[in-house]
């Protein structure tokens, strides 16, 4: 028996950056056409040319980030003319933030004070760019964020409008959403709109086939043979698919492995994945639910409040309990859509009886979904 107990030193992790989200594989399968895509917006730059400004669209955890980081890669490999900035717009959400990264990220310097303003700032980051003669490609990462702090056109403007005070310079954006309710140009003034003509670059969810390829070739690099048996990856799989984000999987193996590792033992149980899967499930649903709107949290609060393991409520039960000021009839019917698109709650058509009323079901025990409601914010408490 003790033969199978892992010493104290040991770990069935051959690497576990690999399960890391900021990990970027040497091999990427399955993005070929979007990678392509990318390289040949940035190919223009490598002449002289202006770079092509781009749009990488699609689901969370589709390969946008990574595709971005692997041209990005073979830039710094191959050229000094393009500089290759990312900014993960879900950190810097304002302004100033993202022009202080794009400043330190290709000055090497600390940002001025913060007392400096935002003209000041891009003045600075101009003249740098002028003397340096290199063109900046900047990555707007997550820029949806950008738009719910309603910074984008503040922050893309002055970046597209450069190079009509500094002539000489030229510069590169890629912009990255990963919120598919977002109509871009509902985020774009005139000035903006009629200056920003992207390529639009799509990345669709992977598939089932991609996803056990991904997961599998990560197994293989990050953990020792024999660790996870295929049924326990199928399992994984098959919870993935129903949530379409990769980056489950990574967690749920890696929490899975760290489960057996604390008991000492060398390869998973199939517990371990049932309870990562439960474990992963709740803090997805947190961050579903966390950024949730006042309004879609106050709707989904009433449906979990009016649900019951015997009945389910009907939307119009639903809405009829709203407060006086809460979202009114049409805007809670779509609330109550996205909901159901955001995977929180199900909307089941009655089989019998007159009309047509559609009866809501929450995902998960009533009890536990609304603790998760409370954890996020209650409703009005968000700006």
């Amino acid at each position: 028996m003790k033969t199978n107990l892992l010493a104290w030193e040991e770990t069935l992790f051959r690497n576990p950056d690999v399960f890391e989200l900021s990990y970027v594989p040497d091999q990427f399968d399955y993005r070929d056409d979007q990678t392509e895509a990318l390289a040949f917006a940035v190919r223009p730059g490598l002449r002289g040319g202006k770079i092509l400004d781009t749009v990488c669209r699609g689901p969370p955890a589709t390969g946008k980030t990574t595709s971005v980081k692997k041209i990005f890669e073979l830039l710094d490999d191959t050229t000094e003319l393009v500089r290759p900035v990312h900014v993960n717009c879900k950190i810097d959400s304002t302004e100033y933030a993202v022009f202080s990264r794009i400043y330190t990220a290709l000055t090497k310097r600390s940002a001025p004070a913060s007392g400096t303003s935002n003209k000041q700032l891009l003045d600075l980051l101009a003249q740098h760019i002028r003397k340096t003669g290199v063109q900046p490609l900047i990555c707007l990462d997550d820029a949806n964020y950008l738009m719910y702090e309603k910074q984008f056109t503040n922050v893309l403007y002055p970046l597209l409008r450069m190079h009509e005070v500094f002539p000489e310079i030229n510069l590169g954006l890629i912009v990255v959403i990963s919120d598919p309710r977002i109509d871009i140009n509902e985020h774009l003034d005139v000035r903006t709109r009629s200056t920003f003509h992207p390529e639009i670059v799509y990345f669709p969810p992977y598939s089932a086939r991609e996803i056990a390829g991904i997961l599998n070739a990560r197994v293989k690099a990050g953990l020792y043979p024999n660790v996870l048996s295929a049924g326990q990856l199928d399992t994984i799989v098959e919870t993935c698919m129903k949530c379409g984000d990769v980056r489950m999987g990574l967690d749920l193996i890696r929490r899975a492995v760290m489960s057996a590792e604390k008991d000492a033992r060398r390869s998973v149980g199939d517990s371990d994945v049932e309870q990562a899967i439960a474990a992963h499930l709740n803090l997805h649903k947190l961050d579903v639910i966390g950024a949730l709107s006042p309004d879609e949290l106050l709707v989904l609060k009433t449906a979990a409040m009016l649900f019951t393991p015997e009945t389910s409520p009907t939307t119009k039960e639903v809405i009829d309990a709203l407060p006086a000021e809460g979202p009114k009839s049409t805007r809670a019917s779509e609330i109550l859509n996205l909901l159901e698109v955001l995977g929180l709650v199900d909307l089941e058509y009655a089989t019998s009886g007159a009309g047509r009323r559609r009866y809501v079901h929450i995902h998960g025990e009533k009890d536990e979904f609304l603790k998760l409601i409370a954890a996020a914010g209650s409703p009005g408490s968000k700006q």
